[in-house]
């Protein structure tokens, strides 16, 4: 099986270095803060060695397209969605599922929360895809103090809380073909987070520094990517 960017080892399931020039990275995308998603663009590609294929994931865009169709309802500042009566922070709370549908369910795709600024070269994060996974995550134990954060919305805890906050996508693999359109748009919002779709030795881990926690992760770490879980500067608190 060819990955999209590297032959696969024969042995272990390990991928090679012999790379396609234009792997696929999806960035979410929202409305109030289109200065974080620019960030972790410029960031992603001043510290990338090889060429990418870079996506924002534009709620209106793919709602246009067909591909999503989520209801939500506005109190006060917060969203509340309507098929699971939970509140939910962003514009790409649920459209990070669709990457692989984007994908055509083919080949490796990174995906990556708006908040981000990468510090190292992303090569070294897609050297590390496995194709014994159907996804690849830092797998965080987070369990945050504060009930606010970015833009004062609710902060949740939830299983698995910040697992999908960046997510390395095998969308080719048969268990990734459960992650259709109807289940992103319909399933409950802690279900897919948690990678409800997945058996627990499909979930592959990858070192705490590729998506370090601002205010959680240890200071001891040197990250490679740091994710400001509790708001870029330019929000309010």
């Amino acid at each position: 099986m060819l990955l999209p960017w590297h032959k696969t080892m024969e042995f272990r399931g390990v991928a090679s270095e012999v790379m396609n020039p234009t792997p696929a990275v999806y960035i979410g995308f929202d409305r109030r803060e289109p200065e974080a998603t620019e960030v972790a663009r410029l960031s992603l590609l001043k510290t990338a060695s090889i060429k990418l294929d870079v996506h924002e994931l534009r709620e209106i865009d793919l709602r246009e397209r067909g591909f999503y169709d989520r209801p939500y309802r506005t109190e006060g500042s917060q969203r509340i969605d309507e098929r699971d009566g939970k509140p939910f922070s962003t514009d790409f709370s649920f459209t990070r599922f669709l990457v692989p549908a984007l994908q055509d369910y083919k080949g490796w795709a990174l995906y990556c929360d708006s908040d981000f600024l990468f510090r190292a070269d992303v090569k070294e994060l897609f050297a590390l895809a496995d194709d014994r996974y159907a996804v690849m995550c830092v797998k965080h134990d987070h369990r945050p103090k504060e009930t606010v954060k970015m833009d004062q919305q609710a902060q949740t805890r939830y299983f698995r809380k910040n697992w999908s906050s960046m997510i390395l996508y095998n969308c080719g693999h048969p268990a990734n073909a459960a992650l259709t359109l109807d289940v992103v748009n319909h399933s409950r919002g802690g279900h897919l987070h948690a990678f409800g779709w997945l058996a627990d030795e499909l979930i592959g881990g990858v070192p705490e520094t590729w998506n370090w926690l601002e205010g959680w992760s240890s200071p001891d770490l040197d990250p490679k990517i740091v994710h400001l879980t509790r708001g870029i500067p330019t929000m309010a608190g």
